[in-house]
């Protein structure tokens, strides 16, 4: 080989090499598991703060294969928008590309698109939160279950029965099973191995009307979380609450927005097995009649009331898993739901700087294009909405910068100054949504 040759060939080697690092840098590297440490969550032994979303749709969308581009669409936003959680259904109970089309029988098509949301959401670096029944009707929920009950000639009084009745009870831990020891088909790692996963969820907002104190969906928490545990030691656990609180703390039932749901948010959460609580918020629905400065006063108190608690009573970390505006709202505006987010937003990161706690929050929800069937009023286009891009990729980066700021020597936790650009409550300012421009 010439001079000339040589020089060519080593300079293509020089080529491939940078080109495999460059490769290797763009891979996510987050393959460890969430954990939490007190009050804060870790990842890799660093504190773990973020901003994410839900979806709940991915798997149903993902049973056509030549929809599951739409599952990648919104990966990759998300991604780049620097959402790292995803919360999402792992049921689909009954009816239209069901995953359990009755108890215990199952449909390896739909298994097949929870592998790939799965696997998209490793491929992206995003976490997951995957939930295994709904409280209500939709995707089959509870309802299902106690339909099938009654066919197998169980004698059920209400829906309510789904938390006692030894049948019902059964086929939601014969569920639990077949999801945590389900093995990926496209990536090779069964369900309960698999770190992409942060957390499982009990049931998407639990509600029980026979019983308001909180002490019957108590009893079933205790059980069904013993028994994930059981099965599944590495992850996560959560209940899928939205944060009403109960008869533990009759005090705090004023916070709730005027009625009950049959839950009680520090019983239930001061669970051993359960690892972290959640709260959901909606006072665009709670408190329909009221105006927009109420609705956000109420926001403030609800994330302020349970960040307190979570912290000083359940000492366990909070993720506000639910919360957006509905373009259906009286008198919405792209720019109202901009500053809502953003208002919302600055107080989770205000609480976070405080001492951790809130680990994050999760929008309600993200979409694909040509998801007008999915559509609930709340659903974000982050291509097609570059200003609210904007608002949750600011939050994104100062949540990251938290964690960052959280993993340095002494800083306990909390920050005992601001970043050098945060002087008004968030680090990237507000600038982007000033309310009272036309």
């Amino acid at each position: 080989m010439g001079f000339f040759n040589r020089i060519i060939f080593i300079w293509g080697l020089l080529v491939l090499f940078f080109l495999v690092l460059d490769c290797e840098a763009r891979v996510p590297t987050n393959r460890g598991f969430v954990r939490t440490k007190g009050t804060q969550f870790v990842l890799n032994g660093s504190p773990f703060l973020f901003n994410g979303f839900n979806s709940y749709w991915m798997m149903n969308v993902a049973t056509n294969p030549s929809e599951r581009y739409k599952v990648s669409e919104v990966f990759r936003e998300a991604a780049a928008a620097g959402l790292s959680v995803c919360r999402t259904w792992a049921f689909a109970d009954g009816g239209d590309k069901a995953l359990q089309i009755s108890p215990g029988t199952y449909d390896e098509r739909v298994f097949q698109a929870l592998d790939f949301v799965i696997s998209e959401a490793r491929k992206h670096g995003i976490h997951l939160m995957l939930s295994f029944v709904n409280n209500y009707n939709d995707f089959g929920g509870r309802t299902q279950y106690v339909q099938w009950a009654r066919n197998a000639g169980a004698q059920i009084n209400s829906n309510d029965d789904f938390y006692t009745n030894p049948v019902l009870k059964g086929y939601y831990k014969n569920h639990v099973k077949r999801v945590l020891t389900r093995f990926n088909t496209i990536t090779g790692i069964a369900y309960r191995d698999d770190p992409t996963i942060m957390a499982w969820e009990l049931m998407n907002e639990p509600r029980c009307q026979v019983d308001y104190s909180g002490r019957t969906i108590n009893a079933w928490v205790q059980e069904m979380a013993t028994y994930v545990k059981a099965l599944d030691g590495k992850h996560l656990l959560e209940i899928g609450m939205e944060g009403f609180y109960g008869d533990s703390l009759p005090q705090k039932k004023q916070i709730n927005p005027g009625y009950q749901v049959g839950t009680d948010f520090i019983s239930n959460n001061l669970i051993g097995e359960i690892d972290f609580a959640t709260i959901h918020a909606y006072p665009d629905i709670w408190l329909s009649g009221k105006n927009d400065d109420a609705q956000m006063e109420f926001m403030k108190r609800w994330m302020s009331s349970h960040w307190q608690d979570s912290r000083t009573i359940l000492k366990k970390p909070l993720v506000i898993a639910e919360f957006g505006k509905s373009s259906k709202d009286p008198g919405y505006s792209l720019k109202e739901r901009d500053w809502y987010m953003s208002s919302v937003y600055t107080n989770i990161y205000n609480l976070a700087r405080s001492g951790g706690t809130v680990g994050g929050a999760l929008v309600w929800q993200l979409m694909a294009k040509g998801m007008d069937s999915y559509d609930d009023g709340y659903q974000i286009i982050l291509s097609e909405n570059p200003s609210t891009d904007g608002v949750i990729s600011r939050q994104s980066r100062a949540m990251t910068g938290l964690s960052h700021l959280f993993g340095l020597p002494h800083s306990n936790g909390r920050l005992s100054h601001w970043p050098h650009n945060a002087k008004h409550g968030h680090p990237y300012g507000r600038r982007h949504v000033n309310k009272s421009v036309p």
